[in-house]
């Protein structure tokens, strides 16, 4: 097993300007917002060129990084000193993190240029843009710092960012109410991460990679505390990623423009929890009890996600329902260690193309069905959105692993894997796979064949080029990109020098007729058979079905909202009660009692300034009287 590289500091070349790909994009946000109503017409055209800027960076870095011997591609860029003894602010170029700002910029561009047909009409386009820039950069923020501080400020950015897009459309209640959703429960999981960093602070003294890789396997920490730290690690992951028990937002995020779905699912939001524990596994690895429990989570939210996929029609919430279920893959081969990174981030990197592929095709349907997302009300769209339904259905077999195209390499992988490590874990995925088989299949069927349900106002029509031409790159990634990262171990010989793993002799090879690989293919090829059978040959129904328990389980996404409600939010609505009882009849009832007394008893007292000089002698007069009094009977004692 294979060490990560040390982390050198890096000296001349294009990396020494990797800033410019958080900069780019960070300015092109400032000057839309600030430019105002004047960048109306051609302000769209500023975002788009800023984040393709900072993909030209960013690909300029990898070739760089790619000329280097690998034990010398970590290599870390000094800006300035952040906090004196506690953290500067720098970058951290290494396989890892590359890898993740290609991702961003490339996808994230490609979804810019999709966004200037999609959000042709819309009044407030140069805003939006705005906001797709600042995402973009705080995503980057987040995965190039060389430290946990510079980490934190990107994921607070990332927030900020989604909060934004998603309630984008504020006139709308219900995005407004999503936005405010996943706002507050992102929160939680932050606070878990802050924890954690405050924890890390505590016990090693330092906030960077780099210091922590040489002080954590020396420092002597129990497992308690290891294991606190993954766990609180995890808890911040969980809530940016959307897996149990913090998966309740994603699914209502849905109400944002449909190029926000693309990049938090694709390039962005959801991706960061995944990040945060492979380049934090040096603490998972310490702590197995942490490490056992990333991977319980994933299986759980993989198979969670894909009951709920089951269930929905919604388009756009059930690819939610599918992202939620295959980032649990990449959570399950994350928390296998070192062997699973690579299947982990490669099935990210695959993943953000066919998931932004599906989703800005949805976007795309939307555009031609007058924004109708009920797949019910779709139907035999297929010979009048061609170029949308092949490049959908292209992105559906990668997610679904049919052989040789992008999911089948890099799912497969996670798959066989885990299975390795676990068989129990191993055989929950493949179950996973064959539900994905069925409602990725039950969503072709319903949107692009069968009977048209359409409405009768309802014209589809193709998108135009500016929307249908990213379909068509995306589309290509989710054929080939799996074949090329996962044969030869190429991916995983990269990563190597950033996280560790086998030496090259001992990296597993591609089985393709292994014992999972059949078994997952079977059961994928008999979903699709089923919903074939269900929504491809049979009728339809425009209104759903009342359907079974199972069913209703599966359409109030498994009772999550009920559950929080009845867990945290009644009991915090008594307890903000209690508190308003306590403090209006307690406290307040203290403090206006204690000013009453004051006021009633100086009222009183008042009484006695009459204003009549005759009533003060008369009051000195019987003053001195009991004076003199009292002497008296002092001295007789």
């Amino acid at each position: 097993m294979q060490s990560p590289a040390e982390i050198v500091p890096h000296s001349g070349g294009v990396i020494g300007l990797s800033w410019l790909m958080i900069a780019l994009p960070l300015l092109g946000a400032a000057f839309l917002l600030l430019g105002g109503r004047r960048t109306n017409r051609w302000g769209h055209l500023v975002g788009v060129v800023m984040s393709l800027a900072a993909f030209a960076v960013a690909a300029v870095s990898f070739v760089e990084l790619l000329g280097r011997a690998p034990e010398q591609r970590r290599l870390a860029v000094a800006l300035y000193e952040f906090i004196p003894g506690v953290a500067n602010l720098g970058l951290l170029i290494d396989p890892l993190s590359i890898s993740f700002a290609l991702l961003i910029t490339g996808v994230g561009s490609l979804i810019h240029i999709y966004s200037i047909g999609y959000m042709s009409h819309d009044v407030d386009r140069r805003r939006f843009f705005a906001y797709l820039n600042l995402f973009v950069a705080a995503m980057l923020l987040l995965v190039l710092s060389d430290n946990y501080l510079g980490l934190f400020m990107g994921w607070e950015g990332v927030g900020l960012a989604s909060y934004l897009l998603i309630g984008f459309w504020q006139f709308k209640p219900s995005a407004a109410v999503a936005a405010k959703k996943a706002f507050v429960v992102n929160r939680v999981g932050d606070f878990g991460l802050l924890i954690a960093m405050f924890m890390i602070w505590s016990t090693f003294g330092t906030f960077a990679f780099k210091d922590l890789a040489q002080t954590v396997p020396t420092a002597g920490a129990s497992d308690t505390t290891m294991t606190a730290i993954g766990l609180l690690l995890l808890m911040g992951a969980c809530g940016k990623s959307a897996q149990l028990p913090l998966q309740s937002w994603l699914l209502d995020a849905m109400e944002g423009p449909t190029p926000v779905s693309a990049l938090i699912h694709a390039a962005t939001m959801v991706t960061a929890g995944v990040y945060l524990v492979v380049r934090s596994g040096l603490f998972f690895e310490a702590a197995p009890t942490a490490q056992l429990v990333v991977t319980i989570v994933g299986v759980a939210t993989l198979l969670a996600g894909a009951i709920i996929g089951c269930a929905k029609d919604d388009i756009k919430k059930g690819l939610a329902g599918s992202t939620m279920s295959q980032i649990g893959y990449m959570m399950l081969a994350a928390g296998i260690g070192p062997v699973g990174y690579a299947f982990a981030i490669a099935h990210l990197i695959t993943h953000g193309f066919f998931k932004a592929n599906m989703f800005l095709g949805a976007g795309s349907v939307m555009h031609g069905m007058n924004d109708e997302v009920d797949m019910r009300r779709y139907g035999g769209l297929f010979p009048v959105m061609k170029v949308t339904a092949i490049t959908f259905i292209i992105g559906y077999l990668a997610i679904i692993g049919f052989p040789l195209l992008s999911g089948y390499f890099t799912k497969d992988g996670i798959i066989e894997t885990a299975m390795h490590h676990n068989p129990v874990l191993g055989w929950l995925a493949v179950l996973g796979a064959g539900l994905t088989g069925f409602y990725m299949s039950r969503m072709v069927f319903m949107t692009f064949f069968g009977k048209r349900r359409w409405a009768d106002d309802a014209h589809p029509h193709e998108s135009p080029a500016v929307m249908t031409v990213p379909l068509i790159v995306l589309s290509i990634g989710s054929i080939f990109l799996g074949a090329f990262l996962v044969l030869d171990n190429r991916f995983m010989k990269f990563l190597v020098p950033a996280v560790g793993g086998p030496a090259p002799d001992e990296m597993p090879a591609f089985h393709p007729f292994s014992t999972p690989g059949l078994a997952t293919l079977a059961l994928v090829a008999a979903g699709a058979a089923f919903a074939w059978f269900r929504y491809g040959a049979a009728e339809v129904p425009q209104l759903a079905p009342r359907g079974s328990f199972l069913t209703t389980f599966a359409r109030r996404d498994l009772y999550g909202d009920a559950l929080n409600e009845a867990l945290f939010m009644r009991p915090g609505q008594w307890l903000t009660r209690i508190a308003v009882f306590f403090d209006n009849r307690g406290v307040d009832g203290v403090v206006n009692g204690l000013a009453a007394g004051i006021g009633g008893t100086s009222g009183r007292l008042r009484r006695v300034q009459t204003g009549y000089v005759r009533s003060y002698a008369l009051s000195i007069l019987f003053g001195a009287a009991v004076v003199v009094g009292a002497l008296l009977y002092v001295g007789n004692m």
